[in-house]
């Protein structure tokens, strides 16, 4: 079998067990990638290392993480949350009195919803602060559930927030359980599930750099359509959307968008 059937194949077994689509993501980045984590655990086929996978949880368990893309932290790039706090949110929340309908879309370890739950806290009560946080991968979710992380994860958040919503156990920070209960956590693909409507914010950043040109464009289209009438899409510091127009957005500050 040639390297590229072997990928094929490869890639078809993947689909089959996960529901993830490899075709969707760049190739030359994936390909990377699993050569990484195949050399880190001996193998030099695609097949044996399938094989493997299979047979041993810890290993499936490193190849859903590395292909997944679980990297995140508290208030990443925090200007942009400065811009969101400031200027975009002010606006959307003019004739909300009972809250947004929020989605963080590719919620990783659950760091993005809780920073925008703290954030709106300075809007509303937490008790109006709804946000749904979804990923397809519900290891992660249930670390998000969990609310505990390392120093590094919240180093960008500042000491306000540190004070009010975080307890510190040992070596680790804790989120307070008012802000956990704003957040409900589910699994989702972007990639093959249907979205939801009706949205005023949805923020999905850092993911779409992994998926290809055709993946990006069905997936923005789908984002306009989740968002109601003035909604926006918060994206990533390395994600601008330069066809937004012909899509429908409006580009009303870098990385945010208005249907």
């Amino acid at each position: 079998m040639s390297d590229y059937e072997a990928f094929e194949l490869f890639k078809k077994n993947v689909y089959k067990k996960t529901g993830i689509n490899l075709d969707q993501y760049k190739e030359k980045q994936m390909k990377r990638r699993l050569t990484t984590l195949m050399n880190k655990r001996g193998f030099s086929s695609y097949n044996e290392y399938w094989k493997h996978l299979l047979q041993d949880p810890n290993m499936y368990r490193e190849f859903l993480d590395r292909i997944t893309i679980n990297v995140s932290e508290f208030f990443r790039n925090p200007q942009r949350w400065e811009v969101l706090e400031n200027q975009i949110l002010p606006q959307l929340i003019k004739n909300k009195p009972d809250g947004l309908k929020v989605w963080s879309a590719a919620c990783s370890t659950g760091e993005e919803p809780y920073s925008l739950a703290m954030v709106l806290s300075n809007y509303y009560s937490l008790d109006k602060v709804k946000i749904l946080a979804t990923d397809l991968d519900e290891q992660v979710l249930q670390k998000a559930r969990e609310g505990l992380y390392s120093q590094e994860r919240i180093k960008e958040t500042n000491k306000h927030y540190l004070n009010k919503y975080f307890k510190v156990e040992g070596t680790l920070y804790r989120v307070d359980e008012n802000i956990k209960r704003c957040v409900t956590f589910q699994k989702h693909n972007l990639l093959k599930d249907n979205f939801d409507k009706g949205f005023d914010l949805i923020l999905c950043r850092n993911v779409m750099i992994y998926f290809t040109e055709d993946a990006k464009k069905t997936l923005y289209k789908k984002f306009y359509d989740a968002l109601t009438y003035g909604g926006v899409l918060f994206v990533g510091s390395t994600e601008q959307i330069f066809d937004a127009g012909k899509l429908g957005f409006k580009s009303i500050a870098t990385f945010f968008y208005q249907k």
